[in-house]
């Protein structure tokens, strides 16, 4: 069996996303190096099309779907920027999308999916299955399923971001990566180690969302509760299947931050770096701050920027 995403296939992501996706910007900053004790690169995807990296995982999987089967449609689930992420794809692309979305996701992120002209529908995160969901609505309307992390072409997708940090960077000591259900990581882990094969990749998960560093502990998936993080996009219960046997393999440590350490997170990202980050996009910059992570280079993602006022002001405030 080959591999499930290889340096190639990332390589042929990023030459199928040239201008559809944005070469989002890498920033630095001096405080936050003094602060951190480390040459920072801060790669920015909160300025990605529809606020957030996944766009590219999303528009790279979906593009590849025949013709008869972009005239069907699409269905997804998700807490909101795969949810955006696919929807603009498919207006992109022509074709229509369903949208899986909890019934308590972000206000913001329900408004934009449904402005991209995906129909949404909501479910209880807490009691109901959305996988078995996803695939029973895929299954009864003729849609193509497309997960929000395991899925070869969404990882590879995603892995986009760390090629393009890197080339801009060059050799890096670390690199951060907010982890989810885990394909941003395996990705961009993918495309790192390729390049520089003695990069250390570190993860970043909410201290009550910590399936990945469980799971990479036991030497297998290791189901959590559904957790109440501010960190939305990164509670979940239980790592990918195929985002953990990559992950397993590439990924050299898992780093738990707090809400707290978040929420100052985003508030220097958002007083210094002039970033308005998302909660789940800020753990990388909590986990530097915290002092989990020291590299002389360090590259960090900011994954998304996906947050409306009301809920900024309440967190910050």
């Amino acid at each position: 069996m080959g591999e499930i995403v290889s340096a190639a296939d990332v390589q042929d992501a990023a030459d199928r996303l040239a201008g559809v996706a944005h070469r989002t910007p890498v920033i630095t900053s001096s405080t936050l190096n003094e602060l951190v004790g480390a040459e920072v690169f801060v790669k920015c995807e909160n300025f990605q099309r529809m606020g957030a990296f996944k766009f590219r995982g999303a528009y790279n999987a979906i593009s590849r779907l025949s013709r008869e089967q972009l005239r069907r449609g699409v269905v997804a689930y998700s807490s909101g920027n795969h949810a955006q992420a696919v929807a603009l794809a498919c207006r992109l692309l022509g074709t229509t999308a369903v949208i899986l979305m909890p019934a308590d996701a972000p206000a913001a992120k329900l408004a934009a999916t449904r402005g991209y002209g995906a129909e949404v529908v909501t479910f209880d995160r807490y009691t109901e299955d959305r996988e078995q969901l996803g695939r029973e609505l895929a299954d009864r309307r003729g849609l193509a399923l497309v997960p929000p992390y395991d899925h070869p072409h969404v990882m590879a997708g995603q892995g986009t971001t760390a090629l393009e940090l890197l080339a801009e960077t060059g050799p890096l000591d670390a690199l951060v990566v907010p982890v989810g259900g885990g394909g941003l990581i395996a990705g961009c882990s993918t495309a790192a180690k390729a390049r520089h094969p003695e990069i250390r990749v570190v993860g970043v998960e909410p201290d009550t969302a910590d399936d990945t560093r469980r799971s990479l502990a036991a030497g297998e998936r290791v189901a959590t509760p559904v957790s109440r993080t501010i960190a939305d996009g990164l509670a979940v219960a239980t790592p990918g299947e195929l985002t953990f046997s990559v992950n397993r393999r590439l990924v050299d440590e898992i780093v738990l931050v707090s809400d707290d350490e978040i929420r100052a997170a985003m508030r220097l990202a958002f007083e210094r770096l002039k970033l308005v980050v998302e909660p789940s996009g800020a753990v990388g910059i909590a986990a530097l701050l915290s002092g989990r992570i020291t590299a002389p280079r360090v590259g960090v993602v900011v994954s998304g920027g996906n947050v409306g006022v009301e809920r900024f002001a309440e967190l910050l405030g």
